[in-house]
């Protein structure tokens, strides 16, 4: 039987073309999946084409000793600043890069060490650097974290110059159950937006992941995610705290979605729940028939929010 001739291998490796072709050959068959790795220096997605009015967005992500940000410490910093079209959500390129670790002056959990791959030896010693880090975000009109109300808590900890900055998140600000897409994680969604795979838990490659889905398009309703996202971070809604309302309507408001705030790190203590602002109205009506006798909802707190709030130390 005749042997076909194998794929020419330069170099040692095969050239881009063999390359595709091999990767249309497994597409076709229908029997398998290909990831491709972000190459964000090769991406063909963007316009590169600079425009009156381009904006700094920050593509962020944090590596930290635990979960809470009023003990934990950032251990590793990493963001990718690239311009964009505000109008049409157009990714143009990236423009800075950021990558570093800091000492947190305590040895880290063994879990932490096995789900980052960090070591207390990589550590050792290393302090972030404020001014580069400052002046990243001083020319940003927005940041996006994949989990924002995890990571704009560490980072303005850390480096209060965020405070004062607009904040998105890719995790809850996107409709992925819309889309058919059963799952959040940054790598989940980038195999669903467009096939590509990163090294998860390592904060410059999980930012370059993060934009790297920024640049996809959603599945279902084939909206780019970036001017999704854009959409849904100028939104303003509605934190309404229901103060003193009866403690035998507590299962009525959790049912409703309410959560509990004790006061310990901010906020009035209550029931709070967070609406589109256009179904404020709708709320207080619920709060006014349903929780508190006679109607009177003199003690309801109501507080906008907005991308500068949202996810802040200050919301909580």
């Amino acid at each position: 039987m005749k042997k076909s001739k194998p794929a020419t291998i330069h170099n040692g490796s095969p050239n881009s073309l063999e390359i595709e072709i091999a990767i249309s050959t497994l597409l076709s068959s229908g029997d398998f999946v290909v990831l491709r790795k972000i190459d964000l220096e090769q991406d063909h997605r963007f316009t590169r084409k600079s425009v009156s009015g381009s904006r700094t967005g920050l593509c962020l992500d944090t590596e930290t000793t635990g979960l809470d940000y009023t003990q934990d410490r950032i251990i590793e910093l990493g963001i990718v600043a690239f311009e964009y079209d505000p109008a049409t959500g157009a990714i143009i390129r990236i423009i800075g890069r950021y990558s570093g670790f800091e000492d947190p002056g305590f040895p880290l959990a063994d879990e932490i060490k096995q789900i980052t791959g960090i070591t207390d030896e990589m550590l050792t010693g290393q302090v972030f650097n404020d001014e580069q880090v400052a002046a990243l975000a001083e020319s940003a009109s927005l940041v996006i974290a994949h989990n924002a109300a995890f990571d704009r808590k560490f980072v303005e900890v850390r480096f209060p110059f965020f405070t004062n900055l607009p904040w998105a998140c890719t995790v809850s600000q996107i409709n992925w159950q819309a889309e058919r897409i059963s799952s959040r994680t940054l790598e989940y969604l980038l195999y669903k937006c467009g096939g590509y795979c990163i090294n998860a838990h390592r904060a410059l490659d999980d930012t370059e992941g993060l934009l790297g889905l920024l640049l996809g398009m959603l599945p279902v309703s084939e909206t780019p995610i970036f001017q999704a996202l854009l959409e849904a971070s100028a939104e303003v809604s509605s934190r309404i705290c229901a103060a003193g309302a009866p403690f035998d309507k507590k299962e009525a408001l959790k049912q409703r979605g309410y959560r509990w705030n004790d006061g310990s790190r901010g906020g009035t203590k209550g029931w709070w729940v967070t609406v589109p602002r256009d179904q404020e109205a709708d709320e207080l009506a619920y709060l006014a028939e349903e929780i508190y006798p006679g109607g009177n909802t003199g003690a309801v707190e109501i507080t906008l929010i907005d991308a500068y709030s949202r996810f802040s130390v200050r919301e909580t």
